[in-house]
């Protein structure tokens, strides 16, 4: 992908400033695990950069896009929040010509994740929530030190997966069948790995 100010400036101009940041910052993020992890650096930061890139379109918008264009699970639509990432996915490849299967899956999957994860997948999921522009600095600290250990990366998923429960529950939110079957997923992975 071409990194043009055209780019950055539809960004700037189609995201709230703080979305903004928080995708460049996504973007960094995802290049520096893309590193850690040994995966393509430069495809993990064009990822990053445009994974929440319908974040900001109405809901109204997204549900048009997604009926229209896309198929979803229905659980999927249990929660607004969610919608922007197969709709990020689908500008990825419609506005920006993103065609790489790779880039566009981990853009599609950023926000519930989804069972067998490639490791490339992983980074972006993780980049979004601990990026260092927005995300709260003593969670990423946490993730970077569990980062760092051994199945370092499947434990860090889980830990994000954990916490996403614990907030909406706390919030009286729906949880998506797809994220229990994740979390589950990922007990059984790390206690596997645990036991070798």
């Amino acid at each position: 992908m071409d990194y043009t100010n055209k780019v950055l400036d539809w960004l700037k101009n189609n995201l709230t400033e703080e979305r903004y940041e928080h995708s460049l910052g996504t973007a960094e993020c995802a290049k520096e695990l893309a590193e850690k992890f040994h995966e393509d650096s430069n495809k993990a930061y064009a990822a990053g950069l445009l994974h929440d890139c319908a974040k900001c379109f109405d809901n109204e918008k997204l549900l048009d896009i997604i009926h229209k264009n896309l198929k979803v699970d229905p659980n999927e639509l249990m929660n607004y929040k969610t919608l922007h990432a197969p709709v990020s996915a689908y500008c990825a490849h419609n506005d920006f010509g993103i065609c790489d299967d790779e880039i566009l899956s981990a853009i599609r999957w950023h926000t519930l994740g989804k069972q067998d994860m490639t490791t490339f997948e992983k980074i972006i999921f993780l980049a979004d929530k601990i990026e260092p522009n927005t995300r709260d600095k003593e969670y990423r600290e946490k993730i970077l030190k569990i980062l760092d250990e051994d199945n370092g990366l499947d434990k860090a998923i889980l830990t994000c997966y954990k916490e996403t429960i614990k907030s909406l529950v706390k919030r009286n939110l729906k949880i998506c069948p797809i994220t229990i079957d994740i979390y589950n997923k990922f007990i059984d992975i790390t206690n596997s790995k645990e036991c070798k």
